[in-house]
């Protein structure tokens, strides 16, 4: 019993780094901000022909810092609000509300 025990744990241990990993808030987060610093640069650097196609509104600037901002909006909340461990159920055996020793 003592190594099905230990295996599980394992496995839940696991469980959850792979969560942490994978959480979507960081991928959706990660994204943004390197299409962020891509776009913005392409604004930083936009030629005045680029300009003068969008009205001379430098939409690239303006998507790319909007970009910036929604994905460290993402990775900010990720770190204020990380993934919790779900709750062990209890043991086969042992009485509702009350831990198993």
């Amino acid at each position: 019993m003592s190594d099905l025990h230990h295996e599980v744990s394992d496995l839940e241990t696991k469980s959850a780094t792979a969560a942490r990993l994978f959480d979507i808030r960081r991928i959706i987060g990660g994204l943004f901000v390197i299409y962020g610093v891509i776009v913005t640069t392409a604004g930083i650097f936009a030629s005045d022909a680029d300009l003068e196609k969008a009205q001379d509104v430098n939409i690239n600037l303006w998507t790319g810092l909007a970009m910036l901002a929604l994905g460290l909006f993402f990775l900010g909340w990720m770190w204020l609000r990380p993934i919790r461990q779900a709750p062990v159920p209890p043991e086969e055996g042992a009485a509702p509300g009350h831990a198993a020793e």
